[in-house]
C-alpha cells in the first residue's frame, strides 16, 4: 500500500519537475537578460511600430522616428523580453490566420455577444445583397489586429436572418462593437456602430480603443487621485497607470473589461499635473508607472522577469492576484482527484 502511495507521489513530483523544465525553456527563449532595458532610439522605425502594435497605441500621423520613439517611452519602459515577444508575435501573425465567428442568426448573436458580458466583440454586418464594408483581406488584417487584445470577432450576414437586421436597423453593411457599459460584473452590454468615413484598419481600431478607454476612470487632478488612493472596501484591488498619454494603451483598456468586478482600472493623466508632490507621497517617482494597489500594499508592475507591457503578460500577473472562477474550479478538481487517489491507495 505504502509503495503504491510512494509511486503516486513520485508521479506528481515528476510532473511538477517536467512543468518547471518546460517553463525554464520558455524563460531561456525569452532571454537571460529579459529584464534589461532597451533604448527605443536604437531601434528601427519598423521595430518601434511593432512595439506600439503590441501595446495597442495608434501611431498614424507620426511620420518621424523620433515621435514614434517618444510614444513608446511615454507608454512604458521597453525591455529585451518585451521586444523579443513582440517580434515573435509579429512573425506568428504573418504566418497564421486568426479565427472569426460566423453568426447563423439572431439567437446565435445574442448568446455570444449580448449575453456574454465579460468581453469585447467586433462584428462585421453584411447587408442583404450588399458587399461587406471591409474586404476579406482587410477584415483578416482587422481580426489579427484586435485578437491580440482579447477582442473577439464575427460576421453577421443579413441574408441568413433579414428580419433581425431590419429590427436592429442594419439595412446596410456596417461594423458593430459590443462592450460592457458599466464597471459592474455582468453589466449591460452596449452596441456601437461605426460611422466613420475612413474605412481603414487604423481608424477603426482607434474608434474601438476610444470607446473602451471611456470605461476606465480617468484622473487629471491631485484631489481626485487622493480620493481614489484611499482604501475602498468596494474596490480593494486597483490597477493604476500614471502616464503622459491622452488615453491608456489598448491592452490596459481590454484588461479592464476582462477583470470587471474584480479589479478597478484607473488611468492618471499626468500631462498637466497640478501637484507633483502628491505623486511622491504615494511612491510614484516617475511616469509611466503601472501600480497595483492592494490592501496588503502596493506593487510596481514591470520589475520582475516576464512582466511585459502586453495583454498576455499582465493578464497572467493579475490572474495570480485575482484568480478567475475557472482557475479555482480546475485547482479544486485536481486536489479532489488527488485526495481520492490517495484515499483509494490507503484503503487498499
Amino acid at each position: 500500500m505504502w509503495l503504491k502511495l510512494f509511486f503516486l507521489l513520485l508521479y506528481f513530483v515528476v510532473l511538477f519537475m517536467l512543468a518547471r523544465i518546460f517553463e525554464a525553456v520558455v524563460w531561456y527563449e525569452t532571454g537571460v537578460f529579459a529584464t534589461q532595458l532597451v533604448d527605443p532610439v536604437t531601434l528601427s522605425y519598423k521595430r518601434l511600430k511593432t512595439i506600439l502594435e503590441c501595446r495597442g497605441l495608434g501611431y498614424s500621423g507620426l511620420a518621424e522616428k523620433k515621435d514614434v520613439s517618444e510614444l513608446v517611452e511615454k507608454s512604458g519602459e521597453l525591455t529585451q523580453g518585451e521586444l523579443y515577444s513582440a517580434i515573435k508575435k509579429e512573425k506568428e501573425q504573418e504566418a497564421g490566420d486568426s479565427s472569426t465567428t460566423h453568426f447563423s442568426g439572431e439567437m446565435h448573436f445574442y448568446e455570444l455577444v449580448e449575453d456574454t458580458k465579460d468581453g469585447i466583440w467586433l462584428v462585421q454586418v453584411i447587408g442583404q445583397d450588399r458587399e461587406a464594408l471591409l474586404s476579406q483581406s482587410n477584415w483578416g488584417k482587422m481580426v489579427q489586429k484586435v485578437s491580440q487584445f482579447g477582442i473577439r470577432t464575427g460576421t453577421f450576414n443579413c441574408s441568413n436572418d433579414y428580419r433581425s437586421c431590419i429590427k436592429r436597423g442594419w439595412q446596410r453593411s456596417t461594423l458593430i462593437m459590443s462592450v460592457p457599459q458599466t464597471s459592474a460584473s455582468k453589466g449591460k452590454v452596449m452596441l456601437k456602430e461605426y460611422n466613420g468615413h475612413r474605412i481603414e484598419t487604423e481608424h477603426i481600431f482607434r474608434w474601438m480603443t476610444s470607446h473602451v478607454a471611456h470605461r476606465i476612470k480617468t484622473l487629471r487632478q491631485s484631489e481626485q487621485l487622493m480620493e481614489e488612493w484611499r482604501s475602498d472596501p468596494a474596490h480593494p484591488v486597483k490597477m493604476f497607470l500614471f502616464a503622459r498619454l491622452s488615453q491608456p494603451p489598448a491592452f490596459f483598456s481590454s484588461l479592464s473589461v476582462k477583470f470587471t468586478g474584480r479589479i478597478e482600472f484607473i488611468f492618471v493623466d499626468v500631462r498637466h499635473w497640478d501637484n507633483h508632490s502628491s505623486l511622491s507621497e504615494i511612491g510614484v517617482t516617475h511616469s509611466p508607472a503601472y501600480i497595483l494597489k492592494m490592501p496588503e500594499g502596493i506593487y510596481r508592475y514591470g520589475n520582475s522577469t516576464g512582466e511585459f507591457l502586453s495583454l498576455a503578460a499582465m493578464d497572467t500577473f493579475l490572474r495570480s492576484v485575482q484568480p478567475e472562477v475557472n482557475d479555482l474550479f480546475v485547482l479544486s478538481l485536481v486536489l479532489i482527484n488527488l485526495l481520492a487517489w490517495m484515499d483509494l491507495f490507503i484503503t487498499q
